[in-house]
């Protein structure tokens, strides 16, 4: 007897639903998980509001590889990404113009270029971390004290799997 499609997004595809059926997660699971997502988006979204005319959500996934892990490489920056290098080129290109990221020559070797945030690009992105921190303290004093614990522990669970690195271990903890 065939699998029974699971009512997990009303945009969902049959490859999507397919997929959740073949995975080890249970279905109840992910679907709670893409509803938290949606709501983290929305959260996302509002904290970039005022500066989406200064920055891209790329632009913006950049600024915080190169606060967390320092100054690097497009090759490394691009790893870090998750997309090619060319990309990454095009995208440090169009941040150097708009002054939030620099780029200099290696200190080893000098044909190597590191690109760094600029003063310009940390604060923009202190300004959209700080808002995205009042969106989800806002959002999680509606919470019991041990409703904010459970949903620190799910989170922590979540980005460990996810392969984000723990807050302590980044240069500037809560970006």
């Amino acid at each position: 007897m065939p699998p029974t499609p699971l009512k997990t997004d009303r945009h969902a595809g049959r490859d999507d639903v397919d997929a959740v059926l073949a995975s080890p997660a249970r279905p109840e699971v992910v679907t709670a998980t893409m509803t938290a997502s949606r709501a983290l988006v929305g959260v996302i979204a509002r904290s970039l509001a005022p500066v989406t005319d200064i920055v891209t959500v790329p632009q913006l996934r950049a600024l915080v590889v190169l606060t967390n892990l320092g100054p690097m490489r497009a090759g490394e920056l691009a790893e870090h990404l998750g997309t090619n290098q060319s990309s990454v080129t095009r995208l440090v290109d169009r941040m150097i113009v708009t002054d939030l990221l620099s780029r200099a020559p290696g200190t080893l070797d000098r044909r190597e270029v590191i690109v760094s945030p600029t003063e310009h690009g940390s604060r923009v992105l202190a300004d959209v971390t700080a808002a995205r921190r009042r969106e989800i303290s806002a959002v999680l004093g509606q919470l019991t004290a041990a409703e904010q614990d459970t949903v620190r522990a799910g989170f922590e669970l979540f980005a460990r799997a996810a392969g984000e690195p723990a807050a302590d271990l980044l240069l500037v903890p809560g970006v």
